[in-house]
């Protein structure tokens, strides 16, 4: 099968001021001022604001848009009858423990379930409401959207994909997302979803603020992710006169409403508000060449802040090949209890501190101040292995969302979706007492 990553060009660099004019419309874009009187071709212009007006310049997101139609042209919104997105985090008694999922499942083959359809939610914590919070949802589906497109007042999106090529078409041109890659839908885009084959993957949800690429600090100017390996569509606009559905993500709901022509009729655009996506192959792994294990903050690609500084709503960590060479050191990650809540899952491989019970498709969930780290076998062979170079996670995608926030699991996440190990506490029961002082003091 030909992918759709083959034929689509893309622009790099990350929060880049960029323009793009299709090129069936040259000088679509107009010249030295956002809002004409009137547009080339007969186009409307219209913002897209991802930050307030008087947001410091630094922060000022915003995207102006020259399409054949207004975005407001459509009918009334109403409830959306499907999909199993949830903000209700008072659904479920808390529960400290450690949680292991086994892998979600994929969609029905007696049902056609397209990407917002199989969106649901496992945990998360704050409200869309006050701009402050996120949450996680996995998605499972094997249908396009066809004449649908998706919006989320609430937040951004950052998809991961585990199973199965998205290709997604944006009001600003079209992106092919595969397995390894990731990307960044922000706060009010409007996108459309196209599978052709069974498709799996988790979702970070971020309420009202936006990604940013961490700070170096110490390690310098290049490293990381990169920004020129960041990569945004090129304009490429329909001009449909068909019905289509919009769904909009607002305040934890889903509602729908109707149009009468394609909402991705953008000709032409310019900003620095925009959708992209990163291939975590192209991600330059900072690590000891001495001795001892570093933070896992070291394998950050985006975060998004708390009004804390260093403190993150959302962190998107990775853990990718790469090679170990610490002296005098146990490699794996060390025994853990964290102020921050870490969701894990597994796009492919063996995670290298829980090879066999972790799996592809699946996740983790280690709560604040919940003990966690290797298992058992893993400790057992970590604590005698020869420390010569090796290479480690090959072959093998790990990832972690972690955040500041308290993570509340949904009914769904705890209990309908089936796929929750009651048995994960038995990888640390074989840790057995190794103390070879004094029994008494």
């Amino acid at each position: 099968m030909q992918t759709m990553s083959e034929k689509i060009e893309y622009m790099s660099g990350f929060g880049s001021e960029f323009s793009s004019e299709d090129p069936r419309c040259p000088g679509s874009l107009p010249k030295g001022q956002n809002s004409p009187q009137k547009c080339p071709y007969g186009l409307y212009a219209e913002q897209l604001s991802g930050s307030a007006f008087t947001a410091p310049r630094v922060e000022n997101k915003r995207s102006w848009l020259y399409r054949i139609r207004p975005s407001a042209g459509h009918a009334p919104f109403e409830p959306f009858q499907k999909g199993n997105i949830t903000h209700n985090w008072d659904e479920q008694e808390p529960d400290p423990n450690q949680m292991r999922w086994n892998p979600f499942d994929l969609p029905d083959k007696t049902k056609n379930v397209d990407f917002v359809e199989g969106l649901n939610t496992v945990c998360g914590a704050g409200d869309p409401k006050c701009k402050a919070g996120i949450a996680i949802h996995i998605y499972s589906c094997n249908s396009s959207m066809g004449n649908r497109a998706f919006y989320n007042a609430d937040g951004d999106f950052l998809i991961v994909p585990q199973v199965g090529e998205l290709r997604i078409k944006t009001e600003f041109g079209k992106m092919c997302v595969q397995p390894n890659e990731i990307c960044v839908i922000q706060q009010g885009m409007r996108f459309c979803v196209e599978v052709s084959e069974d498709s799996r993957g988790y979702v970070l949800e971020v309420f009202g603020q936006h990604f940013v690429l961490p700070d170096l600090g110490p390690i310098g100017a290049n490293g990381l992710a990169n920004p020129r390996d960041f990569l945004t569509p090129l304009a490429c606009y329909e001009d449909l006169d068909s019905t289509h559905e919009i769904i909009s993500k607002y305040q934890g709901k889903l509602f729908v409403c109707q149009q009468d022509h394609s909402p991705f009729d953008v000709v032409a655009w310019h900003g620095n508000y925009t959708p992209y996506k990163y291939d975590l192959a192209n991600f330059n792994v900072i690590n000891s060449v001495s001795f001892d294990h570093c933070d896992p903050s070291i394998f950050t690609v985006l975060t998004c802040q708390s009004e804390k500084k260093g403190t993150a709503i959302a962190d998107f960590v990775i853990f990718p090949p790469r090679w170990s060479v610490q002296e005098h050191t146990f490699r794996p990650p060390y025994y853990h209890r964290n102020c921050m809540s870490e969701f894990m899952g597994l796009i492919l491989g063996q995670y290298e501190a829980k090879k066999g019970g972790f799996l592809p498709g699946g996740a983790t969930l280690h709560s604040m101040m919940t003990p966690h780290g290797p298992d058992f076998k893993c400790f057992s062979e970590a604590s005698e292995e020869p420390l010569k170079p090796c290479r480690v996670a090959e072959g093998t995608q790990a990832f972690m969302f972690e955040s500041c926030l308290g993570l509340a699991v949904t009914k769904w996440g705890y209990d309908t979706c089936q796929k929750l190990d009651p048995e994960y506490f038995k990888c640390w029961q074989g840790l057995k007492k190794n103390f070879t002082g004094s029994k008494f003091a």
